[in-house]
């Protein structure tokens, strides 16, 4: 049966897509992992592979169209020894014909064969297949007689095997068994459950309602503030958020940068403030452990890096790319990946995987002047520090009245992953490193 091959999610958040380019045109043969197309996100472009091996029947979604729904059918691809003809009534939104359709050459399907004198229906399961590089195996049949919807490759490397079909839960469109869920499969292995559910849209106030047609100007939301508002709406009702308040003294490290600028200068590498505010939150977050986790339910989930996010502003929104191990990273190395990251985000270069997870962000917005604000936790993280401006202030010290360069920082916690004792044990940690950054080169 030809096969839909549906408009991907290429993160978890994404909802929609532009099909900006087809790699392959009707008849054309691809295998598993073959680049077939490039989508575009609200923050990324991205290659989509082949999950099957096939001939390319119809092109469902032109090029350059914006707008296409995920697990949309964006084409059709063929399986071995199928042609145009088995298109005729095929409906790929349903991956399966829009009815039932019979030929002269087809036997008939058989109702369960109760009082049968003959042993066995020719639709029962097939042993593993004695030439696993030749054609697949037939399309198998669960107990009841059903058809189990299988790429041929799947088929192939399934018989290969011995893992049965019937026991795994296709990832493939509407259900349909892949290489993938085979070769991660063991023989008799049973069908995993769906790690999450779909969560409901959160209702929301429509402010036309309470202005006059024609006294404002309406833009339409594009892909990345929808996926802004729908993500920190779910942020804010399912995170039970607290806040923790802390002011840093910054002149030990002004010191510090401005003395190894100095250093760096003919490296072409310039530290910013950020750059040191990085490399603190992960050692704190080392030297607190229990502050790196995640929540997940039924358990927290203890990281074993400081993968930390960095806001980064773009038009009409923001993204957060991960520096990975971050306590792994020297300052240089840091600030060298931050500019990176931050130039290719603004032009949507980044990679999924690299603003997707990580287990704790900075929203810095000390470069505008503020002085204070908090910040919406970005699930799946249990964290955010959001940092102000530095600015002279005056401070008490041993009795007498000084005046020190100060910074106030605050943290988001997720109260399910973090109480406020561990909290404030983290950016107790967090302000020794920021006020005595030598410590950073312990």
């Amino acid at each position: 049966m030809p096969t839909p091959v549906l408009m991907p999610a290429l993160s978890p958040t994404m909802e929609e897509g532009t099909l900006a380019k087809w790699h392959v045109k009707k008849g054309d043969t691809v295998s598993s992992g073959d680049v077939i197309a490039e989508i575009e996100t609200d923050k990324a472009t991205m290659e989509v592979e082949a999950v099957d091996e096939g001939t390319i029947g119809e092109i469902l979604v032109a090029e350059g169209t914006e707008g296409v729904a995920v697990n949309k059918p964006i084409a059709v691809l063929l399986e071995e020894g199928e042609s145009e003809d088995d298109l005729e009534g095929f409906d790929p939104s349903k991956g399966a014909p829009s009815a039932p359709q019979k030929t002269e050459s087809e036997p008939e399907a058989a109702p369960a064969p109760a009082k049968a004198e003959k042993p066995a229906p020719e639709k029962a399961p097939a042993p593993a297949a004695k030439d696993p590089g030749g054609k697949a195996p037939p399309a198998p049949t669960d107990a009841s007689g059903e058809r189990i919807f299988a790429s041929p490759l799947a088929r192939r490397i399934a018989a290969q095997k011995g893992v049965d079909l019937a026991s795994l839960k296709g990832s493939g469109p509407h259900g349909r068994i892949v290489r993938a869920d085979v070769e991660g499969a063991k023989p008799g292995a049973a069908a995993s459950k769906a790690a999450g559910q779909a969560m409901a849209p959160a209702q929301s106030i429509d402010a036309r309602a309470f202005y006059e047609e024609g006294s404002y100007e309406e833009i339409p939301l594009d892909g990345m503030r929808k996926t802004i508002a729908r993500r920190l709406t779910q942020s804010m009702q399912e995170i039970p958020h607290f806040y923790l308040t802390v002011d840093c003294r910054l002149d030990e490290l002004l010191r510090v940068r401005k003395e190894l600028n100095n250093e760096l200068a003919d490296g072409g590498v310039k530290l910013s403030v950020n750059d040191f505010l990085i490399r603190a939150a992960a050692l704190a977050l080392k030297k607190v452990p229990e502050a790196n986790v995640s929540y997940a339910g039924d358990a927290l989930l203890k990281h074993k890096h400081a993968d930390v996010g960095i806001a980064v502003a773009l038009d009409g929104g923001l993204i957060t790319p991960i520096l990975r191990a971050a306590e792994t990273k020297g300052l240089a190395q840091i600030a060298s990946e931050a500019k990176e990251l931050a130039g290719r985000a603004r032009d949507k270069k980044l990679k999924p995987s690299e603003f997707e997870g990580g287990s704790f962000s900075i929203s810095n917005l000390g470069m505008f002047g503020i002085k204070h604000f908090t910040a919406v936790i970005n699930p799946p993280q249990a964290a955010i520090l959001a940092v102000g401006a530095g600015e002279e202030r005056t401070v008490v010290l041993d009795g007498k009245v000084e005046v020190a360069t100060v910074m106030t920082v605050t943290m988001s916690c997720d109260h399910r992953a973090i109480d406020g004792a561990l909290g404030a044990r983290f950016l107790d940690a967090f302000k020794g490193f920021v006020e005595f950054p030598a410590r950073m080169l312990l």
